[in-house]
């Protein structure tokens, strides 16, 4: 068996260890990150399809697992938390891209990917921007990079500081960049955490479509947002939950096997952390983007306790 058969065979082996409940979110991010930097993945751009794809389900599954009364009161109260956030964090995250002397493109796909949805938000807003493939390929590296510290990071500050499960969710689904890092975070801290985290997220993820408009209307141009499929998925199946409760034990399933697809999620995020995408991270925006990750999830933390949500 030559070594590129021996490396899929492992890769699929290692996958299928993560559909069973005996690996969970850390485990499985460790996992990818080992598997691609010790042996290196030849399927980076499969790798970024599939887990983007299977993300995209597992949050529409998790859907069955909440009542949609939550999922519009969580959303609800967030918004304005969110609105506030976006703002200070474009507005930091240009003046650190000033002090960094970060490339303006790359500084300002950096700065929209921590405000409002990591590598969405970036792949979104490039086109708007004009940016080049090279400064479009550093921003997205940088986020993803951060994107896999903050899932092992957040759980053990959150515990550290003796955050509730209410405090975490909100502070993680504002401070941390992309979808699946705030579901595989919180889904480590517990469950009250996981559903407030994954709407919140969600809430800010719709974010992008005005933002991206926006700056389109300010550039002149025509770029249009398109709608985020999965986030209408997500609150069809809250809806459906709502509507026929009587099928309760058949969505508790789904959502079951949503939170163990999430599990296969991060492995493949964790494989998909390259020893190209990391040299790919230079220093300027990486300064940047950690600086600016910092101050914004240390104020929105500082926020939210002033505001008494603990």
């Amino acid at each position: 068996m030559n070594a590129t058969r021996l490396h899929k065979v492992l890769f699929v082996i290692l996958l299928a260890l993560c559909a069973t409940p005996w690996v969970g979110t850390a485990l499985a991010l460790v996992m990818g990150i080992s598997f691609s930097l010790l042996l290196g993945n030849q399927w980076p751009r499969k790798t970024a399809h599939y887990s983007t794809k299977l993300l995209q389900v597992s949050v529409v599954g998790l859907g069955f697992g909440l009542g949609l009364g939550e999922v519009l009161q969580t959303g609800k109260n967030s918004i304005w938390y969110s609105a506030i956030g976006i703002a200070g964090t474009l507005l930091v995250g240009s003046v650190l891209g000033t002090l960094f002397r970060t490339d303006r493109n790359t500084s300002a796909l950096i700065s929209f990917g921590t405000a409002i949805c990591g590598g969405s938000a970036i792949a979104a807003m490039a086109p708007v921007l004009k940016a080049k493939d090279d400064e479009t390929a550093v921003a997205l590296a940088t986020v993803f990079t951060l994107n896999s510290v903050a899932l092992l990071l957040f759980p053990l500050i959150g515990r550290w500081l003796q955050l509730d499960q209410t405090m975490f969710g909100v502070w993680s689904g504002l401070a941390i960049h992309d979808t699946s890092s705030v579901v595989g975070a919180t889904s480590a801290y517990g469950p009250l955490a996981l559903t407030i985290g994954t709407t919140v997220k969600l809430t800010r993820a719709i974010w992008i479509a005005p933002a991206v408009m926006a700056v389109s209307l300010i550039k002149g141009g025509k770029q249009r947002a398109r709608i985020l499929l999965f986030i209408v998925g997500f609150i069809g199946a809250a809806t459906i939950r709502t509507v026929l409760p009587m099928f309760g034990q058949y969505w508790g399933v789904l959502a079951a096997v949503a939170k163990q697809c999430l599990v296969m999620t991060l492995f493949m995020v964790g494989a998909g952390l390259s020893r190209e995408v990391v040299g790919a991270v230079g220093i300027r925006p990486l300064l940047h983007a950690v600086t600016l990750w910092g101050v914004v999830s240390t104020l929105t933390l500082v926020a939210l306790k002033v505001v008494g949500l603990a």
